[in-house]
């Protein structure tokens, strides 16, 4: 057994290794399509079970010891997961395979949505109010796929992809602004969440009239929002980066690189800084381990699936380094750091955090 760092290193490297070996059993697109979809479906229970539950509801999963606590927290996920791929499968996918770009931009949404309402949101308005974790998880879970689906019929269109085999009239909510476009938006918003974790609400803790709940989500809200719409701005219209290669360029490694920051090294790095230079500190350590991490699947990617094209009109290589990343190694992760709490790699008296 290790002590932090060491032990979310060696947790990190395993589960790299465990994930290149699972992605290695599929073809492209098998991975890219239903496995890759149907993990993605599960991450947003993983997020709730994680954060309203902390992986002690419900009741019988308190009195649970491991590994059996986390053999059950995974069958929950997986069922959840199910439940809702198959709803969405056959409604905003309309049962059609391979499955429509509406679809998996839908399914990422809902990702998205599911970290703005239990991290940046603190769960409000629902945990206020239901008391009991189990009932106000299943409610954020609802509230979720409501504020997704208000989302995705507003600002998402697919006229782009008009006279394409991938277009389905019916499948298009028509909103305001190309679906690629806000799909790429959204999983920055969700790296600039990350960066304002790293600084642990710096500057917002400087307020204390800011920091209660939904005072505290409509601030930081916006300042994400601020921040989002200035990195798009510089990535993709001051530098004309192409939207997928921007994605896959900068907010997806550093997603990666923070969660392995975050949760498998469980913040443990720089205690004794204080902010702001911690989360400058932290910020650039996410990043760099992101893009070398990144790079390292790309290099690992003609073993375990047919040579990559990069770039339009396909967008292979960014499309199978988002899946192996986000899809497939965050929620593997997610089970070995929370779910078994590090498999009995980490010593007992190292705490974790939730």
């Amino acid at each position: 057994m290790f002590k932090q760092p060491i032990a979310g290193i060696l947790a990190t490297l395993l589960i790299i290794a465990l994930s290149l070996g699972f992605i290695s059993l599929f073809s492209f697109e098998w991975f890219t399509g239903w496995v890759s979809y149907s993990l993605m479906c599960a991450i947003p229970i993983s997020i709730m079970i994680g954060v309203i539950w902390g992986r002690n509801s419900p009741e019988f999963i308190t009195r649970s010891a491991q590994p059996a606590k986390g053999l059950y927290l995974i069958g929950i996920t997986l069922l959840g997961g199910v439940i809702a791929g198959c709803i969405m499968f056959y409604t905003i996918g309309g049962g059609l395979q391979p499955l429509a770009p509406m679809l998996v931009h839908f399914t990422i949404t809902v990702i998205g949505t599911m970290f703005w309402l239990t991290i940046i949101m603190g769960g409000w308005p629902i945990v206020p109010r239901i008391k009991h974790p189990v009932i106000a998880g299943l409610a954020i879970v609802l509230l979720t796929y409501i504020i997704s689906l208000a989302l995705f019929y507003l600002f998402y269109n697919y006229a782009f992809l008009i006279g394409t085999p991938v277009y389905v009239a019916s499948l298009d909510p028509n909103g305001l602004f190309n679906g690629w476009n806000v799909t790429v938006f959204y999983v920055s918003f969700i790296s600039i969440m990350f960066v304002i974790l790293h600084f642990d609400l710096w500057p917002l803790v400087k307020f204390p009239a800011l920091m209660k709940q939904p005072v505290l989500g409509i601030a930081f809200t916006l300042l994400a929002l601020c921040l989002t719409s200035l990195l798009y701005y510089l990535g993709v219209i001051l530098f004309k980066i192409n939207v997928v290669s921007f994605m896959v360029l900068l907010p997806i490694p550093f997603v990666f690189g923070s969660v392995i920051v975050l949760n498998m090294l469980q913040d443990s790095l720089f205690p004794n800084v204080r902010q702001p230079v911690k989360g400058l500190l932290k910020v650039s350590l996410a990043l760099v381990t992101g893009i070398i991490l990144a790079n390292l699947f790309i290099a690992f990617s003609g073993l375990t699936t047919k040579e990559l094209g990069s770039g339009p009109p396909t967008f292979e290589r960014e499309i199978w380094l988002s899946s192996a990343l986000l899809s497939i190694t965050f929620p593997f992760l997610i089970f070995l750091a929370d779910y078994f709490q590090f498999g009995g790699l980490l010593k007992k008296n190292n705490s974790q955090k939730p």
